[in-house]
């Protein structure tokens, strides 16, 4: 299996990832995903600490039937959908414009190898 994999690696890929705009693409997404998905899970995990060990403050009802719990979970998919769009608006800013300057070069090159 491994053999297989090797001979139908791409070369070309192997040049193109060590480009530096290749190299600035992963770090701009790193420095997004990897701080984004700490404080999400961070967020979550204050959510489920909170509903186990501090049921008295997260029973407090805040108006009508409506709880400090509810709103905590009413939250988390606010959160999520939030998050979502502010990475969309990250992506189509900082990512995609080099992504696809990488993938030219990428199909460019592998063009001009005649593998196309």
């Amino acid at each position: 299996m491994d053999h297989y994999q090797a001979s139908r690696h791409d070369p070309v890929y192997d040049r193109l990832a060590q480009t530096a705009e290749f190299v600035e693409l992963r770090r701009r997404y790193r420095g997004f995903a990897f701080p984004a998905t700490a404080a999400f899970l961070a967020w979550y995990l204050l959510y489920v600490v909170l509903s186990s060990w501090a049921t008295g403050f997260m029973g407090h009802k805040l108006f009508g039937n409506i709880n400090v719990a509810l709103v905590f979970g009413l939250l988390q998919f606010a959160t999520t959908f939030i998050l979502a769009w502010v990475y969309s608006n990250y992506s189509t800013r900082k990512l995609d414009p080099l992504a696809r300057q990488l993938n030219e070069d990428y199909e460019k090159n592998r063009n001009n190898r005649g593998d196309a």
